[in-house]
């Protein structure tokens, strides 16, 4: 069997999520996934376990009106269990719109997500975006 390597693993998570494919992306999170939301918005805060990290993408489906998109946009870095992806992503509220660069830090283990940092280029749109 090969084994999958780190930088494969993400690039899927990226590409499942850019399809929709939600359940891959259950897959692909381990049961017990910490997900560190930067902000002070109604998602921000320190997720722990794979539904609670559902629960908050569901949210920013829900409130973006399906049209919440992260796309990763430069190759993928790895460094051990470590990946980082430079992202751009976006979404629209109504009237308001959202479209800006960041950064996503992937720790695995075993195959699985265990561990996600999130960093936004501008961080006060993004809080005036989501709300409170």
């Amino acid at each position: 069997m090969v084994m999958s390597s780190n930088v494969d693993i993400a690039r899927e998570y990226f590409e499942s999520i850019q399809k929709g494919e939600l359940a891959r992306v259950g897959e692909l999170l381990a049961d017990e996934v910490v997900w560190h939301q930067p902000g002070g918005n109604q998602f921000s805060g320190e997720r722990r376990g794979r539904d609670a990290v559902f629960a908050m993408l569901g949210g920013m489906m829900e409130a973006s009106q399906g049209s919440f998109a992260i796309d990763a946009v430069h190759a993928l870095m790895g460094n051990g269990d470590m990946v980082a992806a430079s992202i751009h992503f976006a979404g629209r509220r109504g009237d308001a719109s959202m479209s800006m660069d960041g950064v996503d830090v992937l720790r695995l283990e075993d195959g699985k997500i265990v561990e996600m940092w999130l960093f936004s280029a501008d961080q006060a749109a993004e809080d005036a975006f989501w709300g409170k």
